[in-house]
C-alpha cells in the first residue's frame, strides 16, 4: 500500500513550511505501512490547526469539541474495536482544555493511539502562549514573557502509568513513521508527543532552535525501565526523541471483558420494545 492511498482532496489550510506537513507525511506512510485500508481507520480530533488532520487523510474521521477529541475517541474505540483508533490534537486542545481527559484516559487505558502536534503556542487564534510554551516567551497575549513553568507531558503520562510514551520530532519523518506504528501496534492508550515548529507564531522553537538540541534515543536506553524513562523525559537542555517507554499492562478492553465480546457496533438492534423505558419520562 501506498501514502498516497490516503490523499484527500480537501485543501490544505496550513501555513508553508508548518511543521504540520511532516506529521502528515509521517501518518501517511505509517498506516500505508500498517496495511489498514480507509474504511479500517477512524481519525478523531479536538478543535485547532492540528485538529484539521483528519481532514487531509482518506479516513473515517470525526471533529469534536476543543479539548474533547479523547472521550469521542475512546467512545468509538469501546463501540467498534475493529478500528483502529487514531487522534491528532494539539498542545492546548490535549494538555489544556482536554487535561482532564488526557489524565483519565490513559487511566482507562484504551486501545488508540494520540498523536499531540506540541508547536508551544496555540496557532489557530494566532499565538498565545501554550501549556508547553517556554517561559520567557512574548506573545501579543504575554508580552512580558510566559512566567509559568511549561506543563511536562512526557513525566506526567509515565507517573501516570501510561504504557507508551514517545517524543517524535516533526522534521525526522522516517524515525517519525516508526513511532506511529510502535504506538498503533501497542495495546493500550500511546502518547506520542510531536515537536512541530510552528513558522508564524512560535519565533523562538524554530526548526534551528530545535537542530541544536534534538537527538534520537540511542539502543543504551532501556525503554521497559520506567525510572530510566522518567529520568529521560525529564531532560530539558537536550531533547530526546523516540520510544521512551514501553510496557504491557491490561487495556480497558480486556479488563472490562468487552475482548470477548461482539463489537457494539455489530449489535442487532431491531426487535427491541422501549416502550417500558419511555413510561419512566411520563
Amino acid at each position: 500500500m501506498e501514502p498516497r492511498t490516503f490523499d484527500s482532496a480537501d485543501p490544505v489550510a496550513w501555513c508553508p513550511g508548518c511543521g504540520n506537513f511532516g506529521i502528515q507525511a509521517a501518518l501517511k506512510a505509517a498506516l500505508a505501512a500498517l496495511g489498514k485500508k480507509p474504511r479500517e481507520l477512524l481519525l478523531v480530533s479536538g478543535i485547532g490547526q492540528a485538529a484539521k488532520m483528519p481532514h487531509y487523510i482518506k479516513a473515517n474521521f470525526f471533529n469534536g469539541l476543543h479539548g474533547r477529541a479523547l472521550p469521542a475517541a475512546a467512545a468509538a474505540k469501546i463501540a467498534n474495536r475493529a478500528l483502529t483508533v487514531i487522534v491528532t490534537t494539539g498542545d492546548g486542545d490535549c494538555y489544556g482544555e482536554g487535561g482532564n481527559h488526557f489524565i483519565h484516559n490513559i487511566r482507562r487505558n484504551v486501545d488508540m493511539t494520540v498523536i499531540v502536534h506540541d508547536n508551544q503556542i496555540y496557532g489557530l487564534t494566532r499565538g498565545q502562549a501554550s501549556p508547553t510554551s517556554e517561559p520567557g516567551m512574548k506573545t501579543k497575549i504575554q508580552p512580558g514573557g510566559v512566567i509559568l513553568a511549561p506543563f511536562p507531558p512526557l513525566e506526567t503520562a509515565l507517573a501516570l502509568g501510561c504504557g507508551f510514551v514517545a517524543r517524535g520530532y516533526a522534521a525526522e519523518k522516517e524515525h517519525l513513521t516508526e513511532l506511529i506504528l510502535a504506538g498503533i501496534r501497542h495495546k493500550g492508550f500511546s502518547l506520542i508527543d510531536v515537536l512541530q515548529p510552528c513558522v508564524s507564531f512560535n519565533k523562538l522553537n524554530t526548526y534551528n532552535w530545535y537542530a541544536g538540541r534534538v537527538y534520537k534515543v540511542g539502543p543504551e536506553h532501556d525503554a521497559a525501565d520506567r525510572a530510566a524513562a522518567m529520568t529521560l523525559a525529564a531532560l530539558r537542555e537536550r531533547l530526546p526523541i523516540g520510544v521512551v517507554y514501553s510496557g504491557a499492562k491490561p487495556s480497558y478492553e480486556e479488563l472490562s471483558g468487552l475482548d470477548g465480546l461482539p463489537p457494539l457496533a455489530d449489535a442487532q438492534v431491531s426487535g427491541i420494545d422501549i416502550a417500558p423505558v419511555l413510561t419512566d419520562f411520563q
